[in-house]
């Protein structure tokens, strides 16, 4: 699969705080890639990196096949967590202004942002001057800003922040839309829900490490735990508690059932298959509820998080004990 962008074992330091280690991330052509990790990981650090505002000390980077250059800014649109309009300039004037510095010229630019501000249904703001706008209207503007000149690769750093639920589906909606028009999409989010309904693949960056990256649905596989939830209905719950503890590892379920369910996680031991838990079950009780539980995002998050930092804390005692 090409790759739009690959970062190469990327480090960058502020004096004796090191920012990014050996960070190597490759976003396919094409897809939107989330860029996960806590605040302080480094997520920032690399954004800023890919758009050349600082550089790093070592490793690479390279743009579309090549190393990246400082013309490519032009193909490169970011919607940066901190939204930066100018408050008193008029919308219109700063987004025609904003669109030429991206290459665009001034007919073209004011062409497509006439049928940005239609499809938002935004054409009275034109005249108006940012300080007029809620901070939702004027990130309004800025994401319009940010593909006006569709860029090959487009960088949303929580893009989310400051829409009502109403707004966020509209944004949501056209960042699809984009990514079916052919833009590569780089997705920083602490949204977690966000992640699910949109990235294909994903890295997580952690205390300026790269803990993990790939396709999302790898990844999910990777942390399943062969544990089913399941909804029994018998008379003998005693009895069957009993028999399912001497089998498998049981504790308790929570989900919604219009039934009086014995609700249980049953995890399988190597070797067992789902098929066979489900013959054992038909065996004791009516199954009203069978699903394999599968990792959320947040999981996924969560657990490798927490193993680094471990790793982290271990690492650091035996340096100051050796």
């Amino acid at each position: 699969m090409e790759k739009i962008l690959i970062a190469d074992k990327v480090v960058k330091n502020f004096g004796n705080f090191k920012a990014l280690n050996e960070v190597s991330i490759s976003v396919p052509k094409g897809s939107i890639f989330g860029l996960l990790g806590p605040n302080g990981a480094g997520k920032t650090t690399f954004i800023r990196i890919i758009n050349q505002i600082t550089m790093p000390d070592e490793g690479e980077v390279l743009f579309d096949g090549r190393k990246l250059r400082p013309e490519d800014v032009h193909q490169i649109g970011y919607l940066p967590e901190e939204r930066g309009l100018y408050k008193r300039m008029k919308v219109g004037e700063q987004a025609l202004y904003l669109a030429q510095l991206k290459g665009m010229t001034k007919n073209d630019a004011r062409t497509k942002l006439k049928e940005w501000f239609e499809k938002f249904d935004i054409g009275p703001w034109w005249n108006k001057k940012v300080e007029e706008l809620s901070k939702g209207m004027a990130q309004k503007v800025q994401f319009i800003i940010t593909v006006l000149h569709e860029p090959k690769l487009l960088i949303f750093d929580e893009p989310f922040s400051g829409f009502d639920p109403i707004n966020a589906n509209l944004i949501k909606d056209e960042i699809l839309n984009l990514k079916k028009k052919g833009a590569s999409i780089i997705f920083s989010t602490h949204r977690m829900e966000s992640v699910e309904e949109l990235c294909e693949y994903i890295a997580l960056i952690h205390e300026s490490n790269k803990v993990l990256d790939g396709r999302l649905l790898d990844i999910k596989k990777q942390f399943k735990t062969n544990t089913y939830e399941v909804g029994l209905v018998t008379d003998q719950k005693d009895d069957l508690m009993r028999d399912l503890n001497e089998r498998f590892v049981v504790s308790e379920a929570d989900f919604k059932s219009l039934e009086d369910d014995l609700k249980l996680n049953i995890k399988l031991a190597n070797g067992d298959t789902s098929t066979e838990l489900i013959r054992y079950l038909n065996t004791k009780a009516t199954i009203n509820h069978y699903v394999e539980l599968i990792p959320s995002a947040n999981d996924i998050f969560i657990q490798p998080v927490n193993s680094n930092s471990k790793t982290i804390q271990a690492n650091a005692l035996l340096k100051i004990l050796f």
